[in-house]
């Protein structure tokens, strides 16, 4: 158990560095700027030491299971080259990913609470599962035959802008959240670890321009898929499982606090089988080859189950209530400008610390040397963030639509791609979709609720969500706009000698 314990406090000490500038920046506002600490400081705190074990034990249980077999299992399929395999094991690692991510969990729990069951969160998170499974395939498809990416990219956000348009105002927030925070701790490293991968092994294909894009794809078309859902949703009465929903909340409520652990621990267990069935299908049926360590694939797997419980409860102890008492508390200070400087600061300070960005970095530096900084890029996407979690929050306080706000902005971003080299569309996309990680989403999404539910006239469900995608759209902005200056640069250079 001595690897173990010691990989763990690694992880857990990984886990407190990625909370500590949410700390930072909500100590210095209480402190500073409000001169007072919240009644319940001692829940949320412990709370949020609740999330580092949590999302600790979670890592460590990937790190033991599910990346290690998922790679090798992308390795092999990519080096025996089907091309129907490697759509199939495309979908079922998109999809099984998907559906065990905890930022997904958190979202869709959010949204069928606020909604009061109208919006089901087991169908949320099965319906943005099953979109991310056929992108993956389509993504694996486009690597395999090297179909440029900005045409998918183009086209699809010319789908998601016209479907917005027609799409009822109760969900389009929803939906552009939902694509945002699918692309995480699970599914990034494993994503890009098989588009990458395909890349590199199939002859004239670039891993920088063929290999990132995976993603990117996997943000979008949940985007789509949500709002047809919200179409059927809101276009007619409220059906019947919402009632029954409600009517299983209100037993459980009933429950002694052993049973309600149980019940909540077989419903993460239930969370995570997809991907245990896709590894053991794929490994033992389309393989035939056996784990190469299956005690500590087993232990994985199990710490990956008490992580997301672990994180869950923490969720609700400490991010969820700081979000919330942030918004209430900074709202009633004279004017709003406090609240812009909150959103910008959490916004910039938390990217900065996200590993999934300083992975992604790292691997776009190793395919382009000396052409792109990692550290550049950070900063760069730091403050796309910044920027769009600022500029979602002002359309909280000032009642816009969402309809227009997001449609400009995925405007601007198809002109963007056209105009930008083609070297850069894949990443900028992909950096997108790394932003919101599994401490960052419950904290914004907790804070656009919790202004919703603050500022007379706003609808919680209409205006409370949306952060999130505020937060996936401008980082693309700011890394196509620095490329074609970069390139507009150049250009001038070799003019000139």
């Amino acid at each position: 158990m001595g690897p173990y314990l010691k990989d763990f406090m690694h992880a857990f000490m990984h886990a407190l560095r990625n909370l500590l500038p949410i700390i930072i920046v909500v100590v210095f506002f209480q402190l500073v700027v409000l001169q007072q600490m919240p009644d319940n400081s001692l829940s949320m705190a412990i709370g949020l030491l609740i999330v580092a074990i949590g999302v600790a034990l979670f890592l460590q249980g990937l790190e033991l299971s599910i990346f290690p077999v998922g790679k090798s299992l992308s390795n092999q399929f990519a080096k025996r080259g089907s091309i129907p395999i490697l759509l199939s094991f495309g979908f079922a690692l998109g999809f099984s990913a998907v559906v065990a991510e905890p930022a997904l969990i958190a979202v869709a729990e959010q949204a069928q609470q606020i909604s009061e069951g109208r919006i089901d969160a087991l169908t949320l998170r099965l319906l943005v599962a099953v979109s991310v499974g056929l992108v993956v395939a389509l993504g694996v498809f486009r690597t395999i035959f090297g179909y440029p990416l900005h045409w998918f990219m183009i086209i699809g956000y010319i789908c998601v802008v016209v479907i917005t348009y027609f799409a009822p105002e109760e969900i389009v927030g929803l939906a552009y959240d939902s694509g945002g925070v699918t692309t995480n701790i699970v599914t990034v490293p494993l994503i890009a670890a098989l588009g990458i991968g395909l890349a590199a092994s199939i002859r004239g294909r670039n891993p920088l321009t063929d290999g990132f894009g995976l993603v990117a794809l996997a943000v979008m078309v949940p985007m789509i898929s949500v709002q047809l859902y919200g179409i059927l949703v809101f276009s007619g009465a409220e059906p019947e499982p919402a009632a029954l929903a409600s009517l299983a909340a209100d037993s459980a409520h009933k429950l002694s606090g052993p049973l309600i652990m149980l019940l909540e621990l077989a419903e993460m267990l239930r969370d995570v089988l997809p991907i245990i069935i896709t590894i053991l299908f794929f490994q033992y049926l389309v393989m035939r080859r056996p784990l190469s360590n299956p005690k500590a694939i087993l232990f994985g797997f199990a710490l990956v189950i008490f992580g997301l419980y672990a994180f869950v409860v923490g969720l609700k102890m400490g991010l969820f209530p700081i979000g919330s008492s942030m918004a209430e508390q900074l709202i009633n200070l004279d004017g709003y400008w406090y609240v812009y400087l909150f959103a910008f600061l959490i916004g910039f300070a938390t990217t900065m610390a996200e590993p999934a960005l300083i992975a992604v970095g790292k691997q776009a530096e190793q395919a382009a040397p000396g052409r792109l900084n990692g550290n550049t890029i950070r900063i760069l996407v730091a403050i796309g963030v910044a920027l769009g979690i600022t500029i979602g929050v002002h359309r909280i306080i000032d009642g816009g639509s969402m309809h227009y706000y997001i449609m400009g902005g995925y405007t601007l971003v198809i002109i963007l791609t056209v105009l930008a080299p083609h070297y850069i569309v894949a990443l900028a996309y992909d950096l997108g979709g790394v932003t919101t990680s599994e401490v960052t989403v419950p904290l914004v999404t907790a804070l656009g609720i919790g202004l919703a539910t603050a500022i007379e006239g706003r609808n919680v469900l209409i205006d409370g969500f949306g952060l999130i995608a505020f937060a996936s759209i401008f980082p693309i902005v700011t890394v196509m706009l620095y490329a074609i200056a970069m390139q507009a640069v150049s250009s001038r250079k070799k003019v000139e000698t």
